[in-house]
């Protein structure tokens, strides 16, 4: 199949994807036709799924500890399951310094404070990620590369390495990759790591984002790339390729750039701080809604709670996957808002966000499956709607989109510079746990819209029924199918953390004007067939990993990488350029970088006609074009 083109602006975009994206909605809820438990209005617990867990500093650390230590090892390795859990502490301190608390965590699984602010709760020990190793639990080809979908949030780590052997007790360790977060923490009394250094050597990891935390010395060794954003440090070392930082007291200079890899930005444009959980002083549940923030530099919650609204639990519908579709929207299009609990919902028909200030929240990372091709959430062209937490996955049947925010046509939607409708901790996969098909993963069509953090992944590995090893199997390119990762048609679109990666023609599109991407990760697909299965109809050998249109007059990009690992086609399959933009003064790049993994492909410029080439002769070896245009 040869994709089409991208259309080269929203107001351009034709009635087709409209008339898709209705066909292709089934009128039926998904799920069974079972009512799911009223929203409590109680000041006890509400009901949030049999894989929600909330501790009490008063119980058992040996009792916490079994818990948590039976859900990691069921999670360790489960990476394409469907088991999800959040666990949940309410105000306190857990662990003792005889007895400290070492939480692990795996796969889809959410460790999560219930304090109105980070100190409230605090673990006297570590919450850990380490090396993976896939050799069936031995102690080779251990990596953090595949170290997904995992969440800590608003709690204070303690460090406490009682217990641990030498090597261990050297740091908290978090070696992890895309579609994992650290929002609202902070980290006394020991090194934060980025890297597993214990578990068979560093390795190599491929994440991550960090915001609205609070640390001394971080090591950030092996991770390639990293967004830190809104936060404090006390230094910072190493790094591989993409280093970025915004609004980050402490931050490393970026002076002699690529050498550190760093790329600092005083202030964060524009940033909102994701929606939490929290149990008042009355003991009654909300959730704490961030205001949107410009031109902002450090943690939202040094001098108290955190500038917002606080909305009782009471008006959330707490959906579980047995929860139809038509209550959903029901609740939403009533003014009510949405609490997704953890599991895996199939969706064949669209939740719709309506309504301006709606927040749709999943906790213990609950994913949306398409069912029949549908669309399976769409949010309006309206301001303040947020989307947090919540992982939307592609069907066996093409759907037109995972996330369509705002109408393809963009006629008569409303923003809001001061209170945009943001995305943040949301991913999407193509492919994976099963066949996975979309036209465009993520679709932006209203103005005013921030992305904060997010991974766009069309799967290179997983369980679908391909031969074994998965690399080198011509099959899933046309069978596990996305044309294009993220589309950005609105204007004023901010991205803070934008991973997308292995999409079938350019993997970001941005026609909106006045755009800004702080940190952009993008591999490329490693599984096209031959040259001819990655070339554009005009014979332009394959497609940029992110373009902004050509009639954009203003945007702006700091930190990009990307990067090339094909291995279907030897000798290897050429891309022209990593970036293409148009060639406007307006339109500005910096400290951006491709880079060719494979040994046998090649990357020959890194923007338009400028960069050098990556190939066989520098393999692994970053290309630079520190700005652009140059000069």
């Amino acid at each position: 199949m040869q994709p089409a083109a991208p259309s080269p602006a929203r107001r351009r975009l034709g009635a087709a994807l409209a008339v898709a994206t209705a066909l292709s909605v089934s009128p039926l809820a998904a799920g069974v036709a079972t009512a799911a438990p009223p929203p409590s209005t109680s000041p006890t617990a509400p009901a949030l799924g049999q894989n929600v867990t909330v501790f009490d500093p008063s119980m058992p650390v040996s009792q916490i500890q079994a818990t948590l230590d039976a859900t990691w090892e069921r999670q360790r390795d489960n990476e394409m399951g469907t088991e999800r859990y959040a666990y949940l502490f309410r105000p306190g301190t857990y662990g003792t310094d005889e007895q400290p608390l070492q939480i692990k965590v795996g796969y889809y699984t959410e460790i999560t404070g219930l304090g109105e602010q980070p100190s409230d709760v605090v673990i006297n020990g570590k919450v850990e990620s380490y090396n993976r190793c896939l050799d069936g639990g031995g102690t080779s080809n251990c990596i953090a590369l595949n170290n997904f979908w995992r969440t800590v949030s608003n709690l204070t780590v303690d460090v406490n390495a009682a217990g641990q052997d030498g090597c261990r007790s050297t740091a908290n360790f978090w070696a992890v990759s895309q579609a994992v977060s650290l929002r609202r923490v902070q980290v006394t009394g020991g090194t934060l790591s980025l890297m597993d250094y214990c578990t068979a050597g560093p390795q190599y990891a491929s994440g991550g984002f960090i915001a609205d935390s609070a640390f001394g010395d971080v090591v950030n060794g092996s991770q390639q790339q990293w967004l830190t954003r809104n936060s404090s440090l006390a230094s910072w070392s190493n790094g591989v390729w993409n280093q970025v930082f915004a609004g980050v007291e402490g931050a490393p200079s970026e002076a002699g750039f690529p050498n550190p890899p760093y790329t600092t930005l005083d202030t964060t444009p524009v940033s909102r701080e994701k929606p939490y959980l929290f149990v008042g002083d009355d003991g009654r549940w909300n959730v704490r809604v961030p205001a949107a923030r410009q031109d902002t530099r450090g943690v939202s919650w040094d001098e108290g709670t955190t500038a917002g609204r606080t909305i009782p639990i009471g008006e959330f519908l707490v959906a579980t996957p047995s929860t139809p579709v038509q209550q959903i929207n029901n609740h939403l299009a009533r003014g009510g808002h949405l609490l997704l609990t953890p599991g895996v919902y199939d969706v064949a028909r669209s939740i719709d966000v309506k309504r301006a200030g709606t927040v749709v929240l999943g906790i213990g990372h609950a994913t949306l499956t398409a069912a029949r091709g549908a669309v399976p959430m769409t949010v309006a062209d309206v301001p303040g709607v947020v989307v947090a937490g919540v992982t939307i996955d592609a069907g066996a049947v093409e759907s037109p989109a995972l996330l369509q925010v705002g109408k393809p046509n963009g006629n008569g939607g409303r923003s809001d510079a001061a209170d945009p409708t943001t995305l943040s901790d949301v991913y999407f996969r193509v492919g994976g746990p099963h066949v996975g098909k979309v036209d465009t993963a993520l679709e932006v069509n209203s103005d005013d819209v921030l992305i904060d953090h997010t991974w766009v992944w069309r799967a290179d590995h997983g369980l679908e029924p391909f031969t074994a090893g998965y690399l080198g199997d011509t099959d899933r390119w046309r069978t596990n199918t996305g044309r294009v990762g993220a589309e950005v048609n609105g204007d004023r679109v901010t991205a803070t953390g934008l991973f997308v990666e292995h999409f079938q023609t350019f993997n970001t599109i941005w026609n909106g004007e006045d755009g800004t991407t702080v940190l952009y990760q993008n591999e490329l697909p490693y599984d096209p067939p031959s040259q001819a299965d990655w070339q554009q109809p005009d014979g332009t050998l394959g497609w940029a990993g992110y373009k902004v249109a050509d009639d954009v007059q203003r945007h702006q990009l700091y930190g990009g990488g990307v990067y090339g690992y094909q291995r279907n086609a030897a000798p290897g399959i050429t891309t022209e350029r990593g970036f293409e933009v148009p060639e406007t003064p307006g339109v500005r790049l910096h400290h951006v970088m491709t880079v060719h993994l494979d040994g046998i492909g090649v990357i020959r410029h890194v923007v338009n006609d400028v960069g050098a080439q990556a190939d066989t002769s520098n393999q692994g070896q970053p290309r630079y074009v520190v700005d652009y245009p140059v000069g």
